[in-house]
């Protein structure tokens, strides 16, 4: 039986106000004020059917997985630049919000203020980074929950252009939310009324732990679905729940590292993704939206391998340029290292981390440009900063370089 057939405290409409047939994944219920809001149904869902295509999907998908992890468990550098993973990311992730700051323009601010109008984007990014890091801080010591869910949001929303106080940062909202429209009414999507998200929010969180259920992949995968079904945010949802993603990645370790972003897939498959969704709960289309979710991981890891790779080889490539310098290579070995984490540098940031005189760190990067291994990106005299331009190339698109405030 349809659990959305069944009586229950949280089913406060008489079957004749269900307006739309149930699917697996739930109804539409026509509300007080007229328009029509989703109502969940049992999570997970209980008929999944994994045939042999979905089967070889996550076949591929743990290949990869098990290669980048591989990777980057054998070359113990990559956390030289776990960094730049992470901005790519938040760039991409917000970027679905549509949000227009490219990956240039955030690691550009990092020496000076971002261009006027793309200060509040730049400004999203950086939370996003702060949310990253600080769930991958708290699952050292607390498993995934509703309480770190919260946490993160809080860290994202607060300080930034969605954190205003009507939007409750780190709190599950008490009103009605949406997607798209200008009103519940026209919205493409309406999610769960607030006193009606407490039951399927209880289920997702048991199913965060219910290790031996489904295949982690597919588990993964239904995990998401769902939070941006239940939408417990007023704000921020999409990006909380592709957070999740790799913060489970890692507490499940699946990955040693937090290498894989499936953000960098759903923004160059923006309309797929939400369509996959979408068609998750109109028509209760779960392995649809699977074998989606499966692809993009193979594809992604695949892509975060291949750059792990390339920069380590970029790494020992200019290394080797480097001891050319004599007694000048031990400072700009050690220069060259934070390049990684933050491929923008002026003077002055390299005087803070090396201790040395101006004029020393002046002629450092002026050795390094020599060598070809940072540009000046001003055209100035005064007031210069220095891009590890080769390095960033990894991590961005032709496009996004091209239109980039570099």
């Amino acid at each position: 039986m349809n659990p959305l057939s069944q009586k229950s405290s949280r089913d406060s409409f008489k079957m004749e106000h269900m307006v739309t047939p149930a699917t697996r994944a739930g109804a539409y219920r026509r509300q007080p004020a007229g328009y029509l809001a989703f109502f969940p149904a049992e999570f997970p869902p209980a008929d999944l059917v994994v045939d042999g295509d979905l089967l070889i999907a996550m076949s591929r998908a743990d290949r990869a997985l098990a290669r980048l992890d591989g990777v980057s468990t054998a070359l113990g550098d990559v956390d030289l630049f776990i960094r730049m993973y992470m901005l790519r990311e938040a760039t991409d992730s917000s970027r679905i919000e549509g949000t227009q700051a490219s990956l240039v323009d955030v690691v550009g601010a990092q020496s000076g203020p971002a261009p006027p109008d793309r200060r509040d984007d730049v400004g999203e990014v950086e939370n996003y980074v702060r949310a990253m890091s600080h769930g991958l801080d708290r699952l050292a010591t607390q498993p995934a929950s509703l309480r770190l869910v919260k946490e993160i949001h809080q860290v994202l929303m607060s300080g930034a252009r969605g954190g205003a106080p009507h939007l409750t940062p780190g709190e599950f909202r008490r009103s009605q939310n949406r997607i798209g429209g200008t009103s519940p009414g026209d919205a493409r999507y309406t999610p769960p009324p607030p006193d009606e998200m407490h039951r399927p929010l209880s289920e997702w969180e048991s199913f965060l732990h219910e290790r031996d259920r489904v295949p982690p992949l597919l588990q993964l995968g239904l995990i998401h679905a769902q939070f941006e079904t239940i939408h417990p945010f007023l704000d921020g949802n999409g990006r909380v729940g592709r957070l999740l993603i790799t913060f489970l990645l890692v507490e499940w370790e699946i990955l040693a590292r937090p290498l894989l972003y499936l953000s960098i897939f759903f923004n160059a498959h923006r309309d797929e993704y939400y369509s996959r969704l979408q068609a998750v709960r109109d028509e209760g289309a779960w392995e649809r939206w699977l074998r989606f979710f499966v692809d993009g991981v193979a594809e992604t890891a695949d892509d975060a391998a291949r750059t792990v790779k390339g920069v380590l080889d970029l790494r020992e490539r200019h290394r080797d340029a480097i001891g050319g310098l004599g007694s000048r290579a031990a400072n700009a070995y050690k220069l060259h290292d934070h390049l990684f984490s933050s491929p923008v540098v002026d003077v002055k940031s390299v005087h803070d981390l090396l201790g040395v005189v101006e004029t020393t760190a002046g002629r450092l990067l002026t050795d390094l440009e020599a060598l070809g291994i940072i540009v000046e990106r001003t055209g100035r005299k005064r007031g210069r900063s220095w891009l590890y331009s080769e390095y960033l190339d990894l991590f961005t698109t032709s496009e996004e370089r091209s239109v980039s405030q570099v």
